[in-house]
């Protein structure tokens, strides 16, 4: 049974409204079962660099310690709830029985893939991706043993230079269309992992599906393309956690406007 993880995570966000992204941890936490649900509270201060290329760094480092004591304290698998996508680096570094036959799919609208070097804004939510392959340069080091053979790239459409650059030499799968669900469980398939580890930015979605996100970028997948191919790859594979992030509405009305299509993902990743 599925155990829920509310990390109302800001801190590694590059948008100018950041905070939004607690009022959307907040709205989904509203939804969910509240005895299968622990709401962590996340640093209140910003944090510092700590002469680090990585902004808000301290708090980011205390956030992440708490998602991995609260990611190990139960047997059963967790989906956190962020906040911004930093908050999947923990949970999966957390995950037991390491990593070794773990493929990660990763839905996002941007591939999350910068460095401390290649980052312009300093926001650790736009390095997550690479800090699970370990960089070395990361202040805050993702798990060891992932290969980047073994994660699967949905939906990116929005990526800076230096992400594509690494992406066209890294190994990392990309899979940008769910015309057919399929296409993606064969992709998961043949990585070799027998678990996966499903993170899921909201962003990824066309804007006409969602309005609550910080950077919205055209031409996205449809929930119901999301929802049948995350179900059709729990057919074939146990799930071994997973992340919903970020949900950024700008009011209350638009929450509830946009939850309809969170709580589908959701349902299809518990």
């Amino acid at each position: 049974m599925t155990r829920f993880l509310v990390v109302p995570q800001w801190q590694g966000s590059p948008a100018p409204r950041a905070m939004l992204l607690t009022d959307g941890a907040a709205a989904i936490a509203g939804d969910l079962p509240r005895d299968r649900t622990t709401v962590l509270e996340v640093p209140l201060e910003a944090g510092d660099a700590e002469g680090t290329g990585v902004h808000r760094l301290s708090s980011l480092r205390r956030t992440g310690e708490l998602i991995e004591e609260a990611v190990t304290a139960h047997a059963e698998p967790t989906l956190v709830v962020g906040g911004d996508c930093g908050v999947s680096v923990a949970a999966v570094s957390a995950l037991p029985g390491g990593l070794d036959d773990v493929a990660i799919v990763w839905f996002d609208a941007h591939p999350d893939l910068h460095t401390p070097e290649s980052s312009t804004s300093g926001a650790y939510a736009g390095m997550a991706l690479r800090a699970l392959l370990g960089h070395s340069s990361f202040p805050l080091q993702g798990p060891d043993g992932l290969a980047p053979e073994r994660i699967v790239l949905v939906g990116a459409r929005a990526e800076d230079d230096a992400e594509s650059a690494f992406l066209d030499s890294s190994g990392i799968v990309r899979v940008d269309g769910l015309d057919r669900a399929e296409a993606l469980v064969d992709a998961v398939i043949a990585t070799g992992a027998t678990r996966v580890y499903i993170h899921v930015d909201v962003d990824v979605l066309d804007p006409s599906e969602i309005a609550g996100v910080s950077s919205a970028v055209p031409f996205g997948l449809r929930t119901a393309e999301v929802v049948q191919a995350v179900k059709a790859l729990r057919e074939r594979l146990p799930v071994a956690g997973a992340t919903i992030a970020g949900f950024a509405p700008r009011s209350p009305g638009d929450a509830v406007e946009d939850l309809g299509a969170i709580l589908r993902l959701i349902g299809a990743l518990a």
